[in-house]
């Protein structure tokens, strides 16, 4: 039976996707020519523009589809879920090639002149959100802004992953967010919620 046309597209989008991320990944951004991409995916050059006009415009995509990568991966609430959002986020860092080069493009992308926030704006705001809950459900401290402390950890999870990459190319990564909630859990939450909340390493090793 014949692949429908739009499933095929689907999976076509996600070959060119993956192809890129594994180049950009290797060769930076300079050094990644669409036709590249294309032979990797295993698809034609007129097909990697009829989803992408530009390199940009793939770049982008692969920039910005980081919530793709890990929030399949979460069934929690409120403030469980914000944890469990960076711990997942941690564990695939190591084993996801579309994250970790969107990551790596979100933090670089300076040096091809791109200026696109869009994907640490969506974080802060997918972490806002379950501030938000987490407050409604009585869990935060009183006082606590949710928009402050998302874009806090948006900042704080960018620069403890390039620490964690410089140093032990991310193999400590999910140990350092660990420690980074036992510091900062105390002053979001009560004593009776923070000793509600798992930080089980095992948490970060789901299965969508």
């Amino acid at each position: 039976m014949q692949e429908p046309k739009q499933e095929r597209s689907v999976r076509t989008r996600q070959q060119i996707l993956r192809a890129a991320a594994g180049l950009l990944e290797e060769h930076g951004y300079r050094g990644t020519p669409m036709r590249a991409v294309a032979q990797r995916a295993g698809v034609t050059l007129g097909a990697v523009y009829f989803h992408f006009p530009d390199k940009e415009a793939l770049a982008r995509a692969v920039m910005n589809g980081q919530p793709d990568t890990v929030m399949p991966y979460l069934d929690s609430a409120g403030l469980q879920r914000l944890v469990d959002i960076t711990l997942v986020w941690s564990w695939r860092l190591q084993i996801d090639l579309l994250l970790r080069a969107g990551v790596q493009l979100g933090v670089e992308q300076a040096a091809f002149g791109g200026r696109d926030a869009t994907s640490f704006r969506d974080w802060a705001r997918i972490l806002q959100d379950c501030l938000e809950q987490a407050a409604a459900d009585g869990e935060l401290r009183d006082g606590i802004v949710p928009s402050e402390v998302a874009e806090f950890i948006v900042g704080t999870c960018t620069g403890t992953q390039l620490h964690s990459q410089l140093l032990t190319g991310r193999a400590d990564l999910t140990d350092r967010v660990i420690r980074m909630w036992r510091l900062l859990l105390p002053g979001l939450a009560p004593e009776a919620v923070v000793a509600t909340i798992d930080l089980d390493p095992q948490r970060a090793k789901r299965e969508a």
